[in-house]
């Protein structure tokens, strides 16, 4: 019955694609984000069936890849020159293989970890065929162009991915209760939160390096200089350009910004002060930059 009512759904042509992501991007338009998904449920079917037999039933898969598809929808930008079944499938997919993931382990992975823990084989199995023996971290950061602590984190991840499905234990082989496994959410483990203060350290040197108007408009997206962050909109009217432009700007400046963030040696964009860098383990402003807007597969800040 469901594949009978999505089949009722014409497909979009490329004409239609641009048409209806414009309106969902500038008007926020629901009757054009209803279209543009209805006419792509078909994408998650054909998407789901490569997952069949994984451990989750076909109906679950198509639950799940429908999640991605309305988050494809709202960051789907036609201005890139791309179709939507392009840009939709990655999102799909890797709501798809969260769910897979996630049904059979008893740590959550999350999603973004997904892609990196499947580019850690990879480039794991390439350097241990190539050196002979298993890489190291450092190479491992080098063959992934990822800093060497974002690394670390991925090997942990992995470790976990790896562990064995039963009930865990403590050093001394007592089974823990379950107010030692569930994670206190309101605390950052020491790595993540060492690696969010060198992080920011950096963006804040880097946001030296970019033209200030970028530098302006992006504090005023993200509230950078303690206030509340602005709208698109809001943003247009202090800087006296279309909102339009603005999307633009944040977008351009974030993937500038995220390039350099992640390149083996981030101090080479710093701009000196004498012969010697400033500090850069005086960030304070951690507590307004959301992490997605520069870690690793950030998508459309706009």
């Amino acid at each position: 019955m469901y594949l009978q009512e999505i089949n009722r759904h014409k497909l979009l042509t490329a004409e239609e694609e641009r048409e209806l992501g414009w309106k969902i991007i500038n008007e926020q338009c629901p009757d054009a984000r209803q279209r543009m998904i209805q006419s792509n449920l078909r994408l998650v079917v054909s998407i789901a069936k490569n997952y069949n037999n994984r451990g989750l039933p076909l109906t679950d898969l198509i639950e799940e890849g429908n999640i991605g598809l309305l988050r494809a929808v709202e960051g789907f930008d036609p201005a890139q020159g791309a179709r939507f079944s392009t840009y939709g499938s990655w999102w799909i997919k890797q709501a798809i293989k969260r769910a897979l993931i996630n049904a059979n382990q008893p740590i959550h992975i999350p999603a973004y970890m997904v892609e990196l823990i499947s580019k850690w084989r990879l480039h794991s199995r390439l350097l241990e065929s190539d050196l002979g023996h298993p890489p190291s971290i450092e190479q491992l950061a080098e063959a992934m162009d990822l800093p060497v602590k974002k690394v670390q984190i991925i090997k942990r991840a992995v470790k976990a991915f790896n562990a064995p499905n039963q009930a865990p234990r403590d050093s001394e082989g007592d089974l823990m209760g379950l107010g030692e496994l569930i994670a206190d959410t309101k605390m950052a483990t020491p790595e993540n939160q060492t690696l969010h203060t060198e992080e920011l350290g950096i963006l804040r040197k880097l946001m030296e390096t970019i033209d200030e108007r970028e530098a302006e408009i992006l504090r005023y997206r993200f509230g950078l200089d303690g206030a509340e962050p602005l709208t698109l909109k809001e943003i247009a009217a202090k800087v006296g350009i279309s909102r339009e432009r603005v999307r633009q700007i944040i977008e351009e400046s974030l993937s500038r910004l995220n390039e350099r963030l992640n390149d083996a040696k981030p101090s080479k964009y710093f701009r000196r002060t004498g012969e010697a860098f400033e500090d850069l383990d005086t960030a304070d402003d951690s507590r307004r930059l959301p992490s997605y807007q520069y870690d690793v597969g950030r998508q459309n800040a706009g």
